[in-house]
């Protein structure tokens, strides 16, 4: 398997998002419940973690949430494991086991700076999103503020204009906004909106100033901020472009050959190609082999 920042066994949750991370969950939240539409029957995050923004999808009548690591969709369970809306899958988010076009909705919120090649995922995106449905992509924008102060003063040898992606450390990767957008086009997804994400991300403001006073501050500066984001995240809208025909009538699909998948208590199965993955304590596990094993059935 090409490499993929793995979270299994990590303390993610407990670490990262602390009460520190209090502004940055604030402001996310507050730029998805303004563009995503707040009801619809099937969406799908893909890389959602522990679950952090599932309470956004109540007008959802099913939500898929996927990602690589089951000790986070354990925790997430934890959370949401009474609503019987959530189907939890661990799955490369590169080989969806989720059907063609069936998705009103598909959210991405700090994931892709963990690929090098966001190609696969953004053409997923694509394939599993209705047509002209929406795709809320975040990603960390390599034209930041604090980058181009590094550059300019040479504390750092990469330029923020430059579009190729930088990778600043090991599987962590920022990218250029007009990257990005050329790379949502070449999936087929079609540029709508972009909005500047967490634009007082210092540690001496977050400090000094209540998390929610600096969302509502943001909120109000972020139409300016966002004609020519320079902050350190950027939320993208874009749409699905296909022709318009009839939506699947099931929501899981076999990664290899996209058939409808059958799901029962223990295992999922594909009938078409005799494959079949393990559900272990309600998670559907994609995640090891990259066609999970031959049926014996």
């Amino acid at each position: 398997m090409p490499e993929i920042c793995d979270y299994e066994g990590s303390d993610y949750r407990q670490r990262f998002w602390n009460h520190s991370r209090r502004y940055e969950d604030l402001a996310e939240r507050q730029i998805l419940r303004r563009l995503l539409p707040p009801a619809g029957e099937a969406i799908a995050e893909l890389g959602a973690g522990f679950g952090r923004l599932a309470d956004l999808y109540a007008g959802y009548q099913r939500v898929y949430l996927v990602d690589f690591s089951r000790t986070l969709l354990r925790q997430a369970q934890q959370d949401h494991g009474g609503d019987d809306r959530f189907t939890y899958v661990a799955a490369d988010i590169r080989r969806l086991p989720l059907a063609d076009a069936a998705f009103d909705a598909v959210v991405t919120v700090r994931v892709l700076h963990h690929l090098r090649d966001i190609g696969p995922a953004l053409a997923e995106a694509h394939r599993i999103l209705r047509p002209g449905a929406p795709y809320l992509l975040e990603f960390a924008n390599k034209r930041n503020l604090k980058a181009i102060a590094r550059y300019l003063f040479r504390r750092q040898n990469w330029s923020p204009f430059h579009r190729d992606p930088v990778e600043f450390a090991e599987l962590n990767l920022d990218f250029h906004p007009q990257y990005m957008r050329e790379r949502l086009a070449a999936a087929g997804l079609d540029f709508q909106e972009w909005h500047a994400l967490s634009l007082f991300r210092l540690a001496a403001l977050k400090e000094r100033i209540s998390p929610e006073l600096l969302t509502a501050v943001e909120g109000a500066l972020r139409p300016l901020a966002s004609l020519y984001p320079l902050s350190p995240s950027v939320m993208v809208v874009s749409r699905a472009r296909k022709p318009e025909y009839a939506p699947a009538n099931h929501f899981l699909a076999c990664p290899a050959c996209h058939g409808p998948l059958h799901e029962a208590p223990q295992q999922v199965t594909c009938p078409a190609c005799n494959r079949h993955w393990p559900v272990t304590e309600g998670i559907l596990d994609f995640k090891d082999g990259e066609e999970g094993e031959e049926s014996s059935a």
